[in-house]
């Protein structure tokens, strides 16, 4: 049986100077899917259902960026430097060419990397995020998230009020805190303050003619809650409407954390993306 996200050795591995940490699950072959994560977000952030999931026919990597969790070095203020650091891992793994799943914030290094030259992107499935330019409300609805004392402010923030979608999110977050060995520490302000400057910075730079999107020409699966409050679901719709080779999905009653909400149906999207 292979191993699980909770239950994943930590590794190292050294890139111009950093020691990013990741965990690897899956087979030994394949095309490789990196996970490339949310604001604030470790390698225990992710959802174990859908990481396991995903790792039963391919190899998937998840993994710290500069200065997140476990890695070294600085956490920068710039998505084209996280970027650069993300790419500076991926070839210390030695990978000639892989799957990118951005979630978020992650989504927008993805969409970065799949038109640099140093990474060779096959495919890549963008979950919650913005394209250059888009429309974003992090510190707003970050700010009212916390003000809602939940349990857990990834209620809030990730899934809408309805009842549905609080218990998806109360399940959710049951399986992503599992983990007990080897867990990653919260971040802290080193880690949200350079990535909400990050953020802010991709979504002010505007990009009237979408060339950014344009530009990117591998096959991408788009998928976004209806209720997406961080990054209204008309990012997602413009990212499908000028990247050349997207395809869309919306979840219902859904916020920004959709994949986690509808685990099984994300997967199985993903799978038929990934193998056709």
């Amino acid at each position: 049986m292979s191993v699980k996200l909770e239950e994943a050795e930590t590794r190292y591995v050294e890139a111009y100077g950093v020691r990013y940490a990741y965990r690897r699950l899956g087979t030994a072959t394949g095309t490789p899917l990196i996970l490339l994560q949310h604001f604030t977000g470790t390698m225990d952030s992710w959802d174990p259902a859908v990481v396991n999931a995903l790792a039963a026919d391919r190899p998937v990597i998840a993994f710290n960026n500069a200065g997140v969790g476990t890695s070294g070095g600085k956490t920068p203020d710039s998505v084209d430097q996280m970027t650069t650091d993300a790419e500076s891992f991926i070839a210390a793994l030695g990978f000639d060419k892989v799957d990118l799943l951005g979630f978020s914030l992650g989504g927008f290094i993805a969409q970065l990397m799949a038109v640099r030259p140093a990474v060779k992107v096959r495919k890549i499935i963008l979950a919650g995020t913005a394209p250059k330019g888009g429309e974003e409300h992090l510190m707003q609805i970050v700010q009212e998230a916390f003000a809602q004392n939940a349990d857990d402010v990834r209620l809030p923030l990730f899934f809408t009020p309805s009842a549905e979608s609080q218990a998806a999110g109360r399940a959710f977050i049951d399986r992503a805190t599992g983990r007990t060995d080897q867990r990653d520490p919260e971040s802290q302000e080193s880690v949200s303050n350079p990535q909400a400057a990050s953020i802010i910075g991709w979504c002010a730079d505007k990009d009237p003619d979408h060339k950014s999107l344009k530009a990117i020409k591998q096959p991408t699966l788009i998928v976004h809650g209806s209720d997406d409050t961080m990054f209204p679901s008309i990012n997602a719709y413009e990212m499908f409407k000028n990247m050349p080779n997207a395809t869309l999905v919306l979840y219902p009653d859904s916020g920004h954390g959709a994949l986690f909400q509808y685990p099984e149906t994300f997967v199985a999207h993903v799978q038929h993306f990934l193998n056709s």
